[in-house]
């Protein structure tokens, strides 16, 4: 006996948890596939987990550290396993959080692989046995990504890890080589030296965070060297030479000549794959690009009853991003006439210490765009709260268009950014000038005095400088 839905979702992640929600609230009878746990990778493998394990790692660094702040803690240990345990109570009590949502919301959620069998039904197996059969009017693929690996760099779960192992060690090695200095890369690069590991990072391009603005990248590097981590750009790792036994070690190209890396254990962070298989998307004619499931802006897909979101679609691979796409494609559903997404303005973060945010176009963005664009910057040493912290390093980057001021891009690194940047998240909204947002009191003393002096910095008129 089929099961009858207004929409089936497959995919309990951010995604998918909350297109589950918004439709519950249009009024649609709703179904939620989740084959392991509500809350996907963001909140059991990536996310939650990993923002728990460096602040652990941000108070162990910040602690051996206390005498600067006259506190005076002489015998700072660490205890992993507790640092674990606090983890896994924070994702427990998220995902009982998701939990009582789903309950509250009435939503269906069953356990198991959710795959379509016809362009309206959805079959749910648990255990390679089928459990249920869905039939609804609409469905939406929800089921994020999983890490991608190099060839010749296989995950043993030993020598070889990937974020998912990681994020389950019952012991800190003493070394590790980080392959990638992207976003992940770097968080657990600056995670790692700071629980006290000798970190290697190899990174492919010139730069690590190569699609950060360069000022930030710059900045990102000198840090991340100051705290210890090694790092090597431009350089090509050479899978065919990796030995494992006793740690590992692997060699790595670099201007024509190879180096040979040695460590306890190597991290792979060279992106993440789409999860499309066993989706039963043969039986569809939806469209697969690359690994991505191909949509319109509305996130249908040729089959106009099937819409995906999030990292199984490609293009920014963000909880929150999948979050809003959800709703579009749910509105989009229920005819509710939804706001589409400008993805030139989503706010980007990066957990590492010091912190990292953007949004919108980096200078050189800007530019090749054609724009004229005028800077105006601002560094975190001349800010109260910044001392006060003892977190000066870093700044605030505004870019903005001249002649009209239009906020084109914000860039900053330093202490609590990541709660900073939506300040010009919605001055890009809601289409600020420099000097509007010049004209919002920051009050004092706050780290937000940062944006205030950027943007009067712009116009040569930053007070502190």
């Amino acid at each position: 006996m089929k099961e009858e839905y207004d929409v089936v979702i497959i995919g309990g992640g951010p995604g998918g948890y909350v297109t589950a929600i918004r439709a519950t609230q249009l009024g649609l009878k709703t179904a939620l596939v989740e084959k392991e746990k509500l809350g996907g990778t963001c909140l059991h493998a990536g996310c939650i987990p990993s923002k728990a394990l460096l602040r652990s790692a941000e108070i162990y660094a910040n602690t051996k550290n206390s005498e600067k702040y006259g506190v005076i803690a002489p015998e700072v240990g660490l205890d992993f396993s507790k640092v674990q345990s606090r983890k896994e109570d924070i994702v427990t009590q998220l995902l009982k959080g998701i939990q009582h949502l789903m309950k509250k919301g009435k939503i269906d959620v069953y356990e198991g692989t959710g795959s379509i069998t016809e362009s309206r039904d959805v079959t749910v197996k648990k255990n390679n046995e089928e459990q249920h059969l869905l039939h609804s009017k609409n469905i939406i693929l929800a089921t994020g990504s999983r890490p991608k690996t190099l060839p010749g760099l296989e995950v043993d779960g030993e020598y070889v890890l990937t974020s998912e192992e990681a994020l389950e060690l019952e012991e800190l090695p003493e070394s590790i080589i980080i392959v990638g200095g992207g976003v992940i890369g770097i968080e657990w690069a600056s995670m790692l030296v700071d629980f006290g590991l000798q970190v290697t990072v190899i990174e492919y391009a010139d730069r690590i965070l190569p699609t950060e603005d360069k000022d930030v990248s710059k900045e990102v590097q000198r840090l991340m060297k100051k705290k210890g981590v090694k790092i090597v750009t431009g350089a090509k790792v050479l899978p065919e030479t990796l030995e494992k036994g006793n740690g590992v070690s692997i060699k790595a190209e670099r201007k024509g000549k190879e180096t040979l890396f040695s460590a306890d254990k190597l991290f792979v962070s060279v992106g993440r794959l789409p999860n499309t298989e066993g989706l039963g998307l043969a039986n569809t004619e939806i469209e697969v690009d690359r690994g991505s499931v191909q949509t319109n802006e509305y996130y249908q897909t040729n089959e106009r009853n099937i819409y995906a979101i999030g990292d199984v679609i490609g293009g920014l691979q963000l909880a929150h991003v999948a979050s809003h796409e959800g709703i579009v494609a749910i509105e989009h559903i229920a005819g509710a006439n939804p706001v589409l997404l400008d993805y030139t303005i989503i706010p980007r973060c990066i957990y590492s210490n010091p912190e990292v945010a953007s949004v919108g176009l980096t200078e050189d963005e800007a530019k090749e765009k054609g724009y004229q664009v005028k800077v105006g910057k601002f560094p975190f040493r001349a800010i109260g709260k910044a001392l006060v912290f003892g977190e000066s390093d870093g700044f605030v980057k505004l870019v903005v268009e001249e002649g009209s001021n239009k906020l084109l891009g914000a860039h900053m690194i330093g202490p609590h950014v990541t709660d900073m940047i939506t300040e010009a998240g919605l001055s890009q909204v809601l289409s600020a000038t420099s000097m509007d947002i010049a004209h919002n009191i920051h009050p004092h003393p706050t780290l937000s005095e940062a944006v205030g002096e950027a943007a009067l910095a712009v116009e040569g008129m930053a007070i502190h400088a």
